[in-house]
């Protein structure tokens, strides 16, 4: 089994120590022959800064790959949806237990993201320094 995910890309602009490249996001029909007939076929274009130190190596319209580790990308689900969910269903539980009614628990549990989606953004510098992508 393949250690790293990686994506085709093409490099977009080159700055200090980095390089952003546009890459195409799509979803497993996407690469179906038939995703032209069918409207469930799904792409979005996407921008990644890869940090590197030799980014004077790349051009403008070069076409690169880049990778990220499984544990990179498991890091990121947690952080994106896993811990989000467990807030959710966390607090829809202990409202629920404290005799509130379905609405004002669903609401409280929707509350209860914005602290933690204003923590991934004050935090955001130190967990892009744990989620690198490479250029292969």
């Amino acid at each position: 089994m393949n250690s790293e995910i990686s994506h085709s890309g093409v490099v977009e602009s080159i700055g200090d120590g980095h390089v952003r490249v546009r890459i195409l996001q799509t979803s497993a029909c996407a690469a179906c022959k038939v995703a032209g007939n069918c409207h469930a076929a799904e792409a979005k274009e996407k921008l990644v800064d890869v940090n590197c130190n030799n980014a004077s190596v790349y051009q403008t319209g070069q076409q690169v790959v880049v990778t990220a580790s499984h544990s990179v990308v498991n890091w990121a689900l947690l952080l994106g949806f896993g811990l989000p969910l467990l807030i959710l269903v966390g607090t829809i539980v202990v409202a629920t237990w404290l005799s509130y009614d379905e609405g004002t628990a669903a609401l409280a549990s929707i509350v209860m993201l914005a602290p933690y989606y204003l923590l991934l953004w004050l935090l955001r510098s130190r967990i892009a320094r744990q989620v690198e992508f490479r250029i292969k």
